[in-house]
């Protein structure tokens, strides 16, 4: 069974296998000719760090069983935009989707593509001589390509855009990290106590149209609408969090490890601690644990799931309804909850200011009920 069902998977593993032992084998004394990520890459050919892909087909990178891939690495970056080029042409040789930040802080991506081209970038960032990750700094989902309308790949001030400089508030300052399974018992352990003594709160670091759909239980949902608007909600609730264990928590850790670092530059806390790897990886562990509903994901598949609960509404009549769409108004683009009763019955735009408008395109975005009615910074939580 497993020979019929992952032919394709086990022949890419066996041949990456062998190319490393038949390099091995030719010159055994080889020098590691990767550069030193701390002497500056102005000089460095990229092209040297793009693998070779003659043992694949084409067929191979642009066709069959897919997957998504979420990662992120914090290091020092002497030169962003060589390893920006690096990037796009490693992704375009393997014809992978997606998004990638880089900075002088380190990358953050999310991709799409077959098996065998998103095994084929793993190995290559795991031998990056700037990124040096692991295989296990990368977490999968089904699907591919596909998830992605375009590959963007850019350099940044930041690798998750917070709003404060990364001089200033570093990742290196951020909180304890927890494995998922001493999340899980620190989590129950607070379930199992009387909310009227708690001096612990779980925290989700997101926006509130991704804990709409999927948080943990019992846990407090900031009312933001980006992450840039996270160091503003901490400024105006610092009395929420003194004297608190906070349980920090986002989608693969990435906003955690910012966010963390911020609220402990408060001195307000008792302790900040952060769930390692993100709910993507307590769901790999615990997919009928404390996190119920869908996790919400940032390409066209919007969601994916490891339970069967639904936590949110459909926005018109109220019925259990978890699955975004884009607002039918394209000069709004918010997302809605319609479920498909209502959507065929026309209520497919996020509010009643958008139901009213010309679906045709626009030039410029506009303001709607839902964008102007919602703060900045939350007044209350």
């Amino acid at each position: 069974h497993v020979a019929q069902s992952h032919q394709a998977e086990v022949e890419q593993h066996a041949l990456t296998a062998f190319d490393k032992v038949q390099t091995a084998q030719l010159d055994p004394q080889q020098p590691d000719l990767q550069p030193d990520p701390q002497q500056g890459l102005e000089s460095t050919d990229v092209s040297s760090w793009i693998p070779d892909t003659s043992h694949l087909s084409e067929e191979q990178l642009t066709q069959g069983p897919g997957r998504v891939l979420l990662y992120y690495c914090y290091c020092d970056v002497s030169d962003p935009h060589v390893v920006c080029a690096w990037q796009k042409a490693l992704c375009q040789k393997l014809h992978l989707t997606g998004k990638v930040r880089v900075a002088s802080e380190g990358i953050n991506g999310t991709v799409g593509g077959t098996f065998a081209a998103t095994e084929l970038y793993i190995q290559t960032m795991c031998f990056s001589p700037v990124f040096r990750m692991h295989q296990d700094d990368f977490k999968t989902s089904a699907g591919g390509a596909e998830c992605f309308t375009e590959l963007k790949v850019g350099v940044y001030r930041e690798i998750v855009p917070m709003g404060v400089d990364p001089q200033v508030v570093s990742y290196r300052l951020a909180g304890t990290h927890l494995e998922p399974e001493d999340f899980h018992r620190e989590v129950e352990e607070l379930l199992a106590t009387d909310q009227t003594n708690r001096d612990t709160i779980i925290l989700d670091c997101r926006n509130f149209y991704e804990s709409k759909i999927g948080q943990f239980n019992q846990c407090l949902a900031p009312n933001i609408r980006k992450f840039s608007y996270f160091p503003d909600y901490v400024e105006q609730n610092l009395e929420v969090f003194r004297e608190k264990r906070v349980l920090m928590y986002c989608t693969g850790g990435i906003r955690c490890e910012r966010a963390s670092a911020y609220l402990k530059s408060k001195e307000v806390c008792k302790e900040v601690l952060q769930l390692r790897g993100g709910i993507h990886r307590y769901l790999e562990q615990f997919p009928q644990g404390h996190y119920r509903g869908k996790l919400f994901v940032f390409d066209e598949r919007y969601a994916i799931s490891s339970n069967d609960d639904v936590i949110s509404d459909c926005r018109y009549c109220g019925s259990p309804w978890d699955q975004y769409e884009l607002c039918s108004s394209a000069s709004c683009r918010q997302l809605v909850l319609s479920c498909p009763s209502c959507r065929r019955e026309g209520q497919t735009a996020c509010c009643l200011t958008c139901q009213s408008k010309d679906p045709s395109p626009h030039q410029h975005r506009e303001e709607c009920e839902c964008t102007m009615g919602r703060s900045r910074i939350p007044l209350e939580l």
